[in-house]
């Protein structure tokens, strides 16, 4: 099983690295592009990475395997108005396909809930998947979460739309 940890600033250019190859390999799955987050800078990296210095809450979680090496990441965003801080946003999970089905995406998701749950006044998780891709949308509901709506065209990738599901999951609920 891989070790998981939250990232930090020194993590940044394996986190970066990760980030590209998740986006070039599965542009449908998100709504950065591989382009627009490929001349960022390496402080944009580390600033995502740093510690949230007040409210909201936010953070980036790693999993290391081998040589420790960093094979997948899932990230929470907790809303920033003071009327919507009841909820969170799961962000860019992703395992690396050579780490798949070792449990590394299940340990990741689990350990970001865990947290999640030890956050002041946080209730809801809040996440995004492309609604075609049937075994995502599986691996969330497994882990409690369930779809409330469709957005039709929700992103354009080489001319061909993708609709997101959109999904929740109440934290009180176990």
């Amino acid at each position: 099983m891989p070790t998981i940890r939250q990232l930090a600033p020194d993590d940044a250019a394996v986190y970066h690295a990760l980030r590209l190859r998740m986006l070039r390999e599965h542009p449908e799955a998100f709504g950065s592009s591989f382009e627009e987050e490929g001349a960022k800078p390496l402080t944009w990296a580390q600033e995502r990475l740093a510690p949230s210095t007040g409210a909201p809450e936010k953070f980036v979680l790693g999993a290391f395997g081998v040589a420790n090496a960093l094979i997948g990441s899932v990230g929470l965003a907790v809303e920033e108005r003071l009327k919507e801080r009841h909820k969170g946003f799961v962000f860019g999970m992703f395992v690396a396909p050579e780490a798949g089905a070792a449990g590394v995406g299940r340990a990741l998701l689990a350990e970001c809930i865990a947290r999640a749950r030890h956050l002041p006044g946080l209730e809801l998780l809040t996440l995004t998947v492309t609604s075609s891709n049937l075994r995502a949308l599986r691996f969330y509901e497994a882990a409690g979460f369930r779809a409330f709506g469709i957005e039709e065209r929700a992103i354009k990738v080489a001319g061909r739309y993708y609709p997101k599901a959109h999904m929740t999951l109440d934290l009180h609920v176990r």
